[in-house]
């Protein structure tokens, strides 16, 4: 009898009865629906079924019938786990929810970040469904914040760092005890005089059953149950290895009749020290833990606590919590400023480097922009909340390293695939390991076979595969967002190592975005001050930068401008509207030949322009070409270098821009670009695209407006500069937080960086593996005579974790290829 799963979710878009139908129909059309109810009043749709029926194939045929569930994500701070193996059954068992669309775990941060169906109650079903595969869960955001979950590494550092003295300050007696006994053979004399070697063993009995029951009580008590789950995990190992050698020991020591006479020995030192050395390693791998979220409570240290806030008239102190969007602030001398806004009254410098990384304080004026976290300088000054809460700059910056912090690169997915598979591969290893030593090994073939198999238990390490991707990641983007690179999704990281060609916008990406009139040519029997104060009044109206010029030189002529009426913008070509009576059109050479309006006797001037490199563009007044008006947008400072470095990085560099070819063309011998697309409306940044990356080669896309959007979806890394509208930055994977083009080669440099520190933890990881699993098993005995000491190995397997650690915190030194708009290159270490 098939079990069938019960799933109730919210449909958006439904309005009708024929709406509910439609739904109904698509969700029984796919294979294992049993049935599908949709209720139009609640909107909600309650699924039964099975496999091959799953939560992302219902989302999808509900988003093809366009009535999308609404979904929801949420992030869970998990504990217990302590391997990779731990990683998959986590997301094993909240995948098998009903429900949930996709769930990523992160053992370096130890979070679970989850999407899910939007369903009542969902949170708590999540956190049950964790701890029911033995691994507690809290919402994160809920029971701790950022700073508290910092705290709680801190303290689990500091308790494993007492339960590791603990266990030493016990271990040490035995394993002196044992191995003095072994190497020094004076001592072994004076042991059985002073106090026999069976009160010898006594002793270590002991001690080491302090040890295993004390400081080692944590392996038993989460890997005895993980294996009795048929879940086994690290835990598992460590539990299984030093049971069997305090095992064995236990037997000699009480019942030496049942064991061969050439096998009466006792490992006690073996367990004890395995549990020192293991604890050690988690001790040294806690502290790398919280040193590899340091970028995170940096940017929430930035967070103010408080704010003077005028309520009633009077200023109040107010937690930044009670902020609304409108209040007026006041910001004293050396405050951190609470939220984003605009400033209405004062003056003041404000240090804006967590933003821009320009060590520089910015002049900050009435009608000036200030970002929440920046801090003010000696001036004071009032502004008004824009953005408040999740919505302030700061926030989003957090949000973004987050999640980019707890993505998964299509690397990992090997790594999970392997590490899903490999503790019980190590148990079924150790066992084979037991057996050929019992059948072909010398005498005591038992104490050998004991000794190599739980060497083999010890020294496998799933803890190095497991944090080998997430820590680097973790690091990585952390460092990054320090430099002002925002890596809005986690695969970004990987994919622009596949890049081959960079594409940039050319208005506010490779210049500064604010154009100046620099010429007007008239036609014949035209006065400038009539045709400069008609076309100002059209651009007044509009947000392009180009208009913003215009209006500011009639002004500075202290030209009275007249309403406009009728304004309608006209993507990539111009403007047009009615001013006192006049239909007025501006705009490029395309929109007047689309107009069928003559510009031949301004065309030369305009080609003049064009090669000059100024934007020229032309003005008609009632379907009459009256001038040609030249603006030019200067280049930043910083672009001629980020090309040469970007070029250096082995990548074409291209321009793709709504300007005119010869304009465009001017900018690019400037700046050496490899190629120039020109005149192409948005739809046609996507074509150009598309026609770039013909060959094959991967491509990236930088730019800040509205209309990049769809290139920055379309590429194949879409790189938002962070001075640009918020529709650009949503559409990117990468965001620069300041305008400056040296941000993209940084990007390209600490995604390289990051990529060959994950390949240099994998190669050690696996390397170690497949490397001295074997030499733990004995292959080396029947040439050498050498057999690993489960000690040793113990050692050997805490120090994998940590060299994967420390490797990884190797990236918190990078340093910014381009620093500044002045910069030369330089190397990172």
């Amino acid at each position: 009898m098939t079990a069938y799963s019960e799933l109730r979710l919210f449909v958006e878009g439904m309005s009708c009865a024929s709406c509910v139908g439609r739904v109904e129909r698509a969700l029984r059309a796919l294979p294992g629906v049993e049935s599908a109810s949709v209720n139009l009043a609640d909107e909600t749709a309650q699924i039964a079924y099975a496999a091959p029926a799953d939560a992302l194939g219902i989302v999808s045929a509900l988003q093809k019938a366009g009535y999308p569930p609404r979904s929801a994500e949420l992030s869970l701070d998990v504990q217990n786990m302590s391997c990779a193996s731990c990683v998959g059954r986590v997301e094993r068992a909240l995948a098998a929810v009903p429900g949930v669309i996709e769930a990523r775990v992160n053992l370096a941060s130890e979070v679970a970040q989850v999407r899910y169906l939007e369903a009542q109650g969902m949170p708590e079903v999540l956190v049950r469904a964790a701890a029911a595969a033995g691994y507690p869960a809290t919402i994160r955001g809920e029971a701790l914040t950022t700073t508290d979950a910092g705290a709680r590494k801190d303290a689990e550092a500091r308790h494993l760092g007492d339960l590791t003295l603990f266990a030493a300050l016990l271990a040490l007696p035995v394993f002196v005890l044992e191995m003095g006994s072994h190497l020094i053979p004076a001592f072994h004399i004076w042991v059985g005089n002073v106090i026999g070697h069976q009160m010898s063993w006594f002793v270590q009995f002991v001690l080491t059953t302090v040890v295993l029951a004390g400081p080692g009580q944590r392996f038993y008590r989460k890997g005895f149950p993980a294996l009795l789950r048929g879940a086994p995990d690290m835990n598992s190992l460590v539990a299984l290895g030093t049971a069997a050698a305090y095992g064995y020991s236990v037997v000699a020591t009480f019942f030496p009749a049942l064991l061969p006479a050439g096998s009466r020995a006792v490992y006690y030192e073996a367990a004890a020290v395995i549990v020192v050395l293991i604890l050690l390693g988690r001790f040294l791998e806690a502290r790398a833990k919280g040193r590899t979220g340091a970028a995170i409570r940096k940017l929430v240290g930035m967070q103010a606590k408080s704010a003077q806030v005028e309520r009633g008239g009077a200023l109040v102190d107010l937690p930044i919590g009670q902020i609304v969007v409108g209040d007026l602030l006041r910001v004293r001398p050396g405050e951190r400023l609470a939220v984003d806004g605009e400033v209405t009254q004062g003056t003041s410098y404000v240090d804006e480097s967590m933003i821009t990384g320009e060590p520089l304080p910015v002049s900050k004026a009435a009608g000036d922009a200030v970002v929440g976290g920046t801090v003010n300088g000696t001036g004071a000054f009032s502004y008004r909340a824009t953005k408040v809460g999740a919505d302030t700059m700061l926030a989003q910056i957090i949000r973004m390293v987050e999640q980019a912090q707890g993505a998964k690169l299509p690397i990992q997915g090997l790594v999970d695939r392997i590490t899903l598979w490999f503790v019980p591969a190590v148990m079924a290893a150790a066992a084979a390991t037991v057996a050929v030593w019992l059948i072909f090994g010398p005498d005591p073939a038992l104490t050998y076979a004991l000794v190599a198999g739980v060497a083999v238990l010890i020294i496998a390490c799933p803890c190095a595969m497991g944090l080998a991707t997430p820590t680097s990641i973790m690091v990585g983007t952390g460092r990054a967002a320090e430099l002002g690179v925002l890596f809005r999704k986690g695969d970004a990281l990987q994919s622009l190592q596949s890049v081959g060609i960079v594409a940039l916008d050319k208005t506010g990406t490779l210049t500064l975005g604010r154009p100046m009139l620099t010429d007007l040519e008239l036609a014949a029997r035209q006065d400038r001050a009539e045709v400069l104060r008609l076309v100002a009044a059209v651009e007044q109206l509009s947000e392009h930068p180009i208009g913003t010029a215009i209006v500011a030189a009639a002004r500075a002529e202290a030209l009275a401008l007249p309403a406009a009426t009728g304004f309608a913008a006209i993507p990539g070509l111009g403007a047009q509207a009615e001013v006192e009576s006049h239909v007025v059109l501006i705009g490029a050479d395309r929109l007047m030949r689309r107009e069928n309006i003559d510009i031949s006797a301004l065309a030369p001037g305009g080609a003049r322009l064009a090669e000059a490199g100024k934007t020229p563009l032309y003005a008609a007044i009632d379907g009459v070409a009256v001038a040609v008006i030249a603006v030019s947008d200067p280049v930043k400072p910083s672009s001629r270098a980020a090309v040469a470095a970007l070029h250096r990085l082995g990548l074409k560099v291209a321009m793709i821009t709504g300007d005119n070819a010869a304009t465009a063309a001017a900018v690019a011998r400037e700046l050496g670009i490899d190629h120039v697309v020109a005149e192409v409306l948005p739809a046609g940044k996507v074509a150009a695209l598309t026609q770039l990356r013909a060959g094959g080669a991967k491509l990236a896309y930088v730019g800040d407006g509205i209309n990049d959007a769809p290139a920055l979806a379309h590429a194949d890394v879409g790189i938002a500069i962070g001075t640009g509208t918020d529709i650009a930055i949503e559409s990117a994977d990468v965001v620069l937080i300041s305008g400056d083009l040296g941000g993209v080669v940084n990007a390209f440099d600490i995604s390289a960086r990051t990529m060959r520190n994950i390949r240099q933890n994998l190669g050690w990881a696996f390397g170690y593996n497949v490397a001295l699993i074997p030499v733990a098993a004995g292959v080396l005995y029947p040439g050498f005579g050498l057999l690993l000491s489960p000690v040793l190995a113990a050692g050997a397997m805490a120090l994998s974790s940590v060299f994967v650690l420390s490797n990884a915190l190797r990236l918190r030194r990078v340093r910014p290829v381009l620093r500044s708009a002045d910069d030369t290159p330089r190397p990172s270490p």
